[in-house]
């Protein structure tokens, strides 16, 4: 679906970039939050365990300065469990990998190649999982 809610007809290629939409996790999954819980590093799962789960921190944008109200889970999850060595393996599923990745890479979008590079996976394997009719993990081409 494109920002205006419509579906692209458009058919994404190994050049594509994708993105993970939070969005999408937050329409269709009420659990999304317990879900990334589990991604964090055990320092931090200890951490936030107790904690409301919406806990919302400020956090300045280094360009701006602008300070925004960001989820902390997440913002902990991007910028210091997903740099940590075992945070990607080779026994990581094709979505969960590049569901990782994505987060190693501020989600940024990626394309399948890029993924491909940094899993060690086939780009036609990755495009396939990702660009079929079944949305994993939010994943979805970004337009």
């Amino acid at each position: 679906m494109s920002e205006t809610g419509h579906f692209s007809m458009v058919k994404p290629t190994q050049n594509t970039p994708f993105r993970i939409d939070y969005n999408w996790w937050r329409e269709n999954d009420n659990n999304w939050k317990v879900f990334l819980q589990n991604y964090l590093c055990p320092e931090h799962q200890s951490a936030f365990e107790g904690f409301d789960e919406n806990l919302q921190i400020d956090w300045i944008d280094p360009r701006t300065g602008e300070v925004k109200q960001i989820d902390g889970i997440l913002n902990t999850l991007i910028n210091h469990c997903s740099k940590q060595p075992d945070f990607i393996s080779e026994h990581n599923t094709i979505v969960d990998a590049a569901f990782k990745v994505l987060l190693t890479n501020g989600n940024r979008p990626m394309t399948a190649i890029e993924i491909g590079q940094r899993i060690n996976r086939s780009p036609d394997i990755i495009l396939r999982t990702l660009a079929g009719p079944k949305i994993y993990r939010g994943i979805r081409p970004s337009h």
